[in-house]
């Protein structure tokens, strides 16, 4: 019988050094140490990479040791999942600090079921908490004027040179492909900066023209990124709760949830575009585990589905 360790921190920013500490004995003596950096606790344990291994190399009687309970699990189908797992391969489950330490959490009685149960509730109840509280400082921020989300793909001067290109014919496609960039972005950019503001008088933009032509080209841009519904995946969503794009949150948020067994989805209405940037934010934190990876797929699946319907 031997001590395996399990460490896990959520983001590229977080270390794991207070988990060593709390498992410094441990690490001395030289028990093996399993690893799931930058990994969301959403992700369901038995999906982690580093906690599949430690199961695939655990023997009878060995006994998984965490700092504290939330590196492992935090959420009530998490433990719920896992804790059967435990017990069938005949593995103990110990946390080494706070109220818990000396308690084997993968023990079959009814009262540690109990104790397990109410303890995963608690830190459920502290994750969603940590993602309203976030959703919050990030509506303050806006409030306030503050930028937020990922670094700026183009510099002052890029932006600059973009927006007098596109005012004076440059076509956003051309745009993106010139500086490398999405077109979303391009548009983000032109939008931030005015460019694309229709003005009131709308004889400063026809020039002259038949009013007709604005018709068609509003027509056009409808066309090009059309209204379409998507039953988004339930796993997807959940990784989208605390997304910076408004446009996304919005859509989420305007959504209608439908239970599918075990499982759920949310219907979302909104532009084809809000569909595909949440691929592009989702894809990432999805690849982790084989579940995610089912979802990524399935949500992708259906946000093409909508793409030739939109075109003819």
């Amino acid at each position: 019988m031997s001590d395996r360790l399990y460490l896990r921190h959520s983001t590229d920013k977080q270390t794991d050094a207070r988990q060593r500490h709390a498992l410094a004995a441990l690490l001395a003596a030289g028990a093996p140490a399993y690893e799931d950096p930058a990994t969301s606790s959403r992700v369901l344990s038995l999906y982690r990479d580093g906690f599949k291994r430690l199961l695939d190399e655990a023997a009878v009687g060995d006994t998984i040791r965490i700092a504290d309970a939330a590196r492992l699990f935090r959420s009530v189908a998490d433990i719920i999942a896992l804790r059967p797992v435990l017990i069938r391969r005949g593995l103990h489950l110990r946390v080494e600090s706070g109220l818990l330490a000396g308690i084997d959490l993968a023990s079959d009685d009814p009262g540690t079921k109990m104790m397990v149960s109410v303890l995963a509730a608690v830190l459920e109840f502290q994750r969603d908490m940590i993602s309203e509280n976030t959703r919050e400082g990030v509506a303050a921020a806006e409030a306030a004027g503050k930028t937020l989300g990922r670094p700026a793909a183009l510099d002052e001067g890029e932006v600059v040179e973009l927006v007098e290109a596109y005012r004076e014919g440059a076509a956003v496609k051309a745009l993106a492909r010139e500086y490398g960039i999405a077109p979303r972005t391009v548009r983000r950019v032109l939008d931030t900066a005015g460019a694309r503001e229709v003005p009131d008088d709308l004889s400063e933009l026809l020039d002259g023209d038949d009013p007709g032509d604005v018709a068609d080209g509003q027509e056009q841009a409808v066309a090009a990124d059309p209204v379409v519904v998507v039953d988004v995946p339930g796993l997807v969503a959940e990784n989208l709760v605390d997304v910076v794009d408004d446009a996304v949150r919005q859509a989420l948020a305007a959504g209608q949830t439908i239970r599918r067994g075990q499982g759920y989805s949310v219907r979302v209405t909104a532009p084809l575009s809000v569909h595909l940037a949440m691929i592009e934010h989702s894809s990432t934190a999805l690849m982790q585990s084989a579940a995610g990876r089912k979802a990524h797929r399935v949500h992708s699946d259906r946000v093409t589905k909508t793409q030739p319907a939109a075109r003819t």
